[in-house]
C-alpha cells in the first residue's frame, strides 16, 4: 500500500486537481493507497475531500481519504508528502510587493527574485524545514515534493538543514515551451528542449524539433528578428531583449525572470500588481485584499463594474479557475509531474522530467554544487538523477552565482536567528539601492510579519 501526504491540501484551486491526479494514476491505486489531506483549518478540507471522493467512486478506486488537522500524524509512515502551502497568502504577498517599492526598490513582484521575496521565503522556510524536520522522525525515507515558493529558496533550505530527499516542482518551463512552439509554429509534442538555471530564471541550451533533429535555434532568430516589439509585450519582450545579448531563450515569462533583474522594469509593467488607494488605507489593515495581477494584458477590462464576491468560491485577491472536468465528464489531469515522479519511483519505469529543483550537484558546471537549480532529469526507484548540462553562458551564470550567495545568507539567516545575515542578503539584492532605506525597509517588513516570520536576533 502506497501512503500520500499532502500537507497544505486545503486550497480552493489547487487541492482538488491535485487529488485528482492521484487518483487518476493506476499505478499509484493498484496496491492499495491512502491519501492523508492535512490543512490548519479544517474547514478548507471539506471541498478537496468532497471532490475526491467523487472522483474515488466514479473511477472505482477503493483510496482511502482522510481530513486531518495534524501534520504528524498525516505524514506518519508516509511514502510521499506533497507540500503546497502558503498562510493568508495574498495579505503577506501584496506587503512582499508594496512595501520594499514604498522604499525605491522597485522590484518587479517579490515572489520568486526581488527584495520582497526573501520575506516570503523566510515565512515559509520556517514552517516547511519544520515539516521535513518532523519527516526525519516520521517518515525518513520519504520523497518530500514541494510547490510552494520560492521554489529554490525553500528546497535550499530544506536540503542544507535535513536529509529529506527533496525535489521542488514548477510548470514554468512547460510555458517556455508553448512559447516556443507557437513561435516556431512547430507542435509541442514534436519539441525537444532542455532549459536550466534557477526557478522562473532558466534558458533553453537546446531546441529541437524531434522528427527531424534540426537544430531550431537558427530559425528561432530569424523568427524573434522580424517581430513586432509590442506583439506580445508583456510576456516576450524583456525576454527577446535576453536572447538577443546572451544567446539564448529564456523561461518562463518576463514577468518571472525580471525579478532578478535591477532593469527589468524597462520591459515590465507591474504597478497593477496587488493595485488599491493608499488614501483609504492599506489592505492588510483593512482586510480588503485587491486582486493579484500577474500582466496586464490578461486583466479582464470589460468586466462588470461590480462583483459579488458572496457568490464566488474564490477569496478576495484570487482570480484563479481550475478546471477539473472535461467536456465528456473525463476528468482532467493537472500537467504537473509530482505523479509522474511517485509513478516513476514506485514502478522504477524511468521517466524523463523537462524540469525539477533539486542540489546542482555538478549539473551545470559553473554554478556551485550546493545550489538548488532547475534542470532536466531522469527519475526511477533509485530516486531523481538531473541531466548533465553544458556551462552556462558567464553573464547568466554571474547573475545566477550573486543570487546563490543571496540564497546561502537566507538559510544562514534562518538558522542562526540573525537579522545582520538577512539584511546582508538585502544588501545585495539587485534592486537595492539605498543603505538607509534597506534598514527601514526591513525593520518594516519584520514588524509587519513578526507573526509568522522566523525569530531574528
Amino acid at each position: 500500500m502506497i501512503k500520500i501526504a499532502y500537507i497544505g491540501a486545503g486550497s480552493i484551486q489547487f487541492g482538488p486537481i491535485i487529488v485528482q491526479d492521484i487518483l487518476l494514476s493506476n499505478a499509484l491505486c493498484r496496491n492499495g493507497l491512502e491519501i492523508h489531506l492535512m490543512d490548519v483549518e479544517e474547514s478548507h478540507l471539506e471541498h478537496v475531500v468532497k471532490h475526491g471522493e467523487y472522483v474515488n467512486q466514479k473511477l472505482k478506486r477503493k483510496a482511502k481519504i482522510v481530513a486531518t488537522t495534524n501534520r504528524d500524524s498525516a505524514i506518519k509512515n508516509a511514502d510521499f508528502v506533497i507540500c503546497a502551502l502558503e498562510k493568508d497568502r495574498n495579505v503577506y504577498w501584496s506587503q512582499d510587493f508594496h512595501i520594499p517599492r514604498k522604499y525605491g526598490f522597485r522590484q518587479v513582484y517579490g515572489e520568486n527574485g526581488g527584495v520582497g521575496s526573501l520575506f516570503h521565503a523566510l515565512r515559509n522556510i520556517k514552517v516547511i524545514v519544520d515539516l521535513a524536520k518532523a519527516m526525519e522522525r516520521l517518515c525518513p525515507k520519504a520523497m518530500l515534493l514541494n510547490f510552494s515558493n520560492p521554489e529554490h529558496k525553500i528546497c535550499e533550505a530544506v536540503t542544507r538543514l535535513t536529509s529529506i530527499k527533496t525535489v521542488g516542482l514548477c510548470h514554468g518551463v512547460f510555458m517556455g515551451r508553448e512559447q516556443l512552439s507557437k513561435l516556431l509554429k512547430v507542435p509541442l509534442e514534436d519539441l525537444q528542449t532542455k532549459a536550466c538555471g534557477i526557478n522562473h530564471f532558466t534558458w533553453f541550451q537546446e531546441i529541437r524539433q524531434k522528427s527531424t533533429g534540426e537544430d531550431l535555434y537558427p530559425k528561432l532568430k530569424i523568427i524573434e528578428k522580424k517581430g513586432d516589439w509590442l506583439a506580445q509585450w508583456h510576456e516576450l519582450a524583456l525576454g527577446r531583449i535576453l536572447f538577443r545579448r546572451f544567446g539564448q531563450w529564456p523561461s518562463p515569462a518576463a514577468n518571472h525572470y525580471g525579478e532578478y533583474l535591477r532593469w527589468a522594469e524597462e520591459f515590465v509593467i507591474p504597478q497593477l500588481q496587488f493595485f488599491y488607494d493608499p488614501y483609504e488605507g492599506h489592505p492588510w489593515e483593512n482586510n480588503q485584499i485587491p486582486e493579484g495581477v500577474y500582466t496586464v494584458d490578461r486583466v479582464n477590462y470589460e468586466r462588470e463594474w461590480t462583483k459579488d464576491w458572496s457568490k464566488t468560491l474564490l477569496p478576495v485577491g484570487s482570480t484563479e479557475e481550475i478546471q477539473l472536468e472535461n467536456e465528456d465528464g473525463s476528468f482532467k489531469s493537472s500537467g504537473e509531474i509530482a505523479t509522474l515522479i511517485m509513478e516513476s519511483v514506485v514502478t522504477n519505469n524511468k521517466r524523463w522530467l523537462e524540469a525539477v529543483n533539486v542540489p546542482n550537484s555538478g549539473a551545470i558546471p559553473n554554478l556551485p554544487n550546493d545550489l538548488v537549480v532547475e534542470v532536466p532529469a531522469y527519475c526511477d526507484a533509485s530516486g531523481i538523477k538531473p541531466v548533465q548540462m553544458e556551462p552556462m553562458a558567464e553573464g547568466i551564470a554571474a547573475t545566477i552565482r550573486l543570487h546563490a550567495s543571496i540564497h546561502k545568507l537566507l538559510v544562514e539567516a534562518f538558522v542562526e536567528k540573525s537579522k545582520d545575515k538577512l539584511l546582508q542578503a538585502i544588501l545585495i539584492e539587485p534592486t537595492v539601492d539605498s543603505y538607509r532605506n534597506a534598514i527601514a525597509m526591513c525593520d518594516e517588513m519584520l514588524a509587519l510579519q513578526k507573526d509568522v516570520l522566523p525569530e531574528l536576533n
